[in-house]
């Protein structure tokens, strides 16, 4: 089941190394052991994974560089096990970027779920790759990191509703989205049929786009169901 999920271990200590990754590969997951902080950059940067079990003190390239470094290029969930005691550790790597936190000595139960509920989110969020950061649209650039909307080389401002929509449309550019589907995914609310709140950030959004680029149409209607990006 989990064949296709690959996982990087970085741990120094062999034994512990071993067993996790013994453990994990149980589960059905393709698990790489690396043993130093240097070996798991270049792992990182040379390879596919869609999750990081890191340890914090290593060899080379600590635990709290390599969060930073992953941070910089993925957006794969990282759970930190470490033996470094007090809370204030686990508030560095979190707001370093690290997803987790879990205790040694540690149960190997305990990681078996911790690694599975952040897989789940994971995936969900990333439709079982990781998500594109950049999407384009003929002259339109949307990156989902920065937050940033560029047609032909310009800022667009949008509503932070307006980026979700686009967002939204440009995820699927062959997919028609009913009034109901935006309204849904982007409010995060029932459709009562109210199509008027729609229409209007549709609306807001296609003339802010046609102030930059007036020849081309990106938002097309689909009379009687609802909006997907131009051809």
């Amino acid at each position: 089941m989990n064949n296709n999920i690959n996982i990087l271990v970085v741990e120094d200590d062999t034994d512990i190394n071993n067993l996790l990754c013994k453990m994990l590969s149980k589960q059905g997951y393709n698990v790489r052991g690396a043993y130093s902080g240097s070996e798991a950059k270049m792992c990182v940067e040379q390879y596919d994974f869609q999750l990081v079990l890191l340890d914090l003190m290593l060899p080379g390239v600590s635990g709290e560089e390599l969060i930073s470094h992953i941070r910089k290029i993925k957006t794969i969930p990282i759970i930190v096990i470490s033996a470094k005691p007090g809370q204030d550790i686990k508030i560095e790597v979190l707001k370093l970027g690290a997803d987790d936190f879990i205790s040694k000595p540690f149960d190997i139960k305990e990681v078996l779920a911790r690694v599975e509920a952040q897989l789940r989110r994971y995936m969900v969020f990333s439709n079982v790759n990781e998500k594109q950061i950049i999407l384009k649209h003929k002259n339109l650039i949307l990156n989902r990191e920065t937050v940033e909307v560029k047609l032909k080389g310009k800022h667009v401002l949008l509503t932070a509703r307006e980026f979700t929509i686009l967002e939204l449309l440009m995820s699927y550019p062959n997919k028609v989205f009913t009034k109901a589907n935006l309204f849904e995914e982007v409010w995060h609310d029932e459709f009562l049929g109210d199509d008027n709140t729609v229409n209007v950030h549709i609306s807001n959004l296609r003339s802010k786009l046609a102030k930059i680029d007036s020849d081309a149409e990106y938002i097309h209607t689909v009379w009687g169901i609802g909006f997907k990006m131009s051809d």
